[in-house]
């Protein structure tokens, strides 16, 4: 049986990534119209080691300097997410294995200041790291967010 990868393996893997493509049909629908990028992991991950202590980013900012970045009109944000995901268990994972430098992932929300219930650490671990950093963290119903998110967003892409 072969062995699993670690998550430092996933994140090296760019299967032939980045690919620019033509959004149509269907795909348009949700997500825009033009030109998009998918990205491979390690770009994510460069992306979300720029993010400055006290500083946050969304997804959605990472989807913007990518698409700035290989002059699309748009990044996937289904892949987006998914290397978003990776990077953070990478950092988590090198991190354990005595790493002092590892991706601030803590520092990238979802959408609307979401803290990522799916990074290491779960909402409490991702929570505990923000408070750390200066930031005020409340409950909104089921999710958890950084107050005043936009106050602190990381934009040097733009």
């Amino acid at each position: 049986m072969k062995p699993k990868k670690s998550w430092c393996e996933k994140l090296a893997d760019d299967k032939d990534l980045p690919k620019i493509g033509e959004a149509a049909g269907k795909y348009s629908q949700p997500w825009g119209v033009g030109r998009f990028v998918i990205p491979a992991p390690r770009e994510v991950d460069a992306l979300m080691k720029q993010v400055p202590k006290g500083r946050v980013v969304t997804i959605n900012e990472l989807r913007a300097a990518l698409a700035k970045q290989h002059g699309t009109d748009f990044a996937c944000p289904l892949t987006t997410g998914i290397f978003s995901w990776i990077a953070a268990h990478a950092a988590a994972e090198a991190e354990v294995e005595g790493a002092k430098r590892i991706t601030p992932f803590w520092r990238t929300l979802k959408s609307g200041g979401e803290i990522n219930p799916k990074y290491p650490g779960g909402v409490a671990g991702v929570a505990r790291r923000l408070r750390a950093e200066g930031h005020q963290i409340i409950a909104k119903g089921k999710r958890t967010l950084v107050a005043n998110y936009q106050a602190v967003l990381f934009t040097a892409w733009r």
